[in-house]
């Protein structure tokens, strides 16, 4: 008897392809992403693949979207509450830098340039804008708009450096590895308390 694959819509297989190319990232970092293995892990064709992404650079890029998406609105959230004073900074700080670490958006964005894929990163310097721009719009004034966007791009780049040199950067200077976090953290509280000004 022979098991039937449930018929999923475009966007479904997707998302499941996606989804499975995230996992790989995670596993095996991005040079791992690649059409052969998404589908191997998803039980469907390359040509299946090739359909949905055009390439593996197609498949790299949905990711570094699907990546942005979901974190930056899980960023948002969290902004709004440490806003509302539900939330400390460090925990904005943390969901970050783990997104770059842990979560692989470091080592993806990295592979992405040395690839020549420049172009596959504008998904997630979108929804970065995206979320700069709703943060700041609700700000009091431009002064803490600015702010935001100051304490936005430390952020992101640090979290990004750290993904790539933190580790043996705070054991070249003798400081914990955590010591860019903080650095992050107290310039994020200092912004939240500016805001509340």
């Amino acid at each position: 008897m022979s098991i039937k694959r449930a018929r999923l819509s475009p966007d479904e297989s997707r998302l499941v392809a996606v989804e499975a190319a995230r996992d790989l990232l995670i596993e095996a970092g991005p040079q791992a992403v690649t059409l052969k293995a998404v589908a191997g892990r998803i039980g469907r064709t390359h040509a299946n693949l090739l359909h949905h992404f055009g390439s593996a650079a197609g498949l790299q890029k949905a990711l570094a979207a699907h990546l942005a998406d979901t974190i930056t609105a899980k960023i948002g959230e969290a902004v709004d509450a440490a806003r509302r004073g539900e939330l400390a900074p460090r925990v904005i700080v943390d969901m970050t830098f783990d997104a770059f670490d842990r979560e692989g958006a470091g080592a993806l964005a990295s592979w992405m340039l040395a690839s020549g894929n420049e172009d596959a990163l504008d998904p997630v310097v979108e929804a970065i804008h995206r979320l700069v721009d709703k943060l700041a719009a609700s700000a009091p004034s431009p002064d803490i708009a600015e702010l935001i966007r100051d304490n936005t791009l430390m952020l992101v780049l640090l979290a990004l450096g750290d993904s790539q040199l933190g580790g043996a950067m705070a054991a070249a200077l003798a400081l914990s590895r955590e010591k860019a976090r903080e650095i992050a953290t107290r310039s994020l509280t200092f912004a939240l308390i500016q805001a509340e000004v």
